[in-house]
C-alpha cells in the first residue's frame, strides 16, 4: 500500500509543500518557479488570501483532471461481425 503524499498535508498548503508532494524534494524548487505558472494558465488553484495557501483538495481535483481520471473509461461495444473473407478477395 503506498502512502499519498497529498494527503499528507494540511487543508491549505504552500507552494513548496504542494511541489514536494508532487515531484519531491530535488525538483521542488524548479516546479515552484516554471511549472507553477504554467499550470495556473490551466486552471491550477490559485493561493487562497485568507489561508496563505492552495487547497490541497482542489489540487487533487485538478490533477484527477490533468490526468483523465474523473473522465472515466467507456468500454467501446463490438461493431459487428468480422468477414476475414474481404481479405481473400482480389481486386479487379
Amino acid at each position: 500500500m503506498t502512502i499519498d503524499p497529498l494527503s499528507q498535508l494540511p487543508l491549505f498548503a504552500n507552494d513548496q509543500q504542494l511541489a514536494v508532494a508532487i515531484v519531491g524534494k530535488d525538483r521542488a524548487t524548479m516546479w515552484v518557479k516554471t511549472v507553477i505558472p504554467q499550470l495556473e494558465r490551466k486552471g491550477f488553484p490559485r493561493i487562497d488570501p485568507l489561508h496563505d495557501g492552495r487547497p490541497v483538495p482542489l489540487v487533487r481535483r485538478f490533477y484527477e483532471g490533468y490526468f483523465g481520471i474523473t473522465a472515466g473509461f467507456n468500454a467501446a461495444a463490438p461493431d459487428g461481425k468480422e468477414d476475414w473473407s474481404v481479405w481473400n478477395r482480389r481486386r479487379r
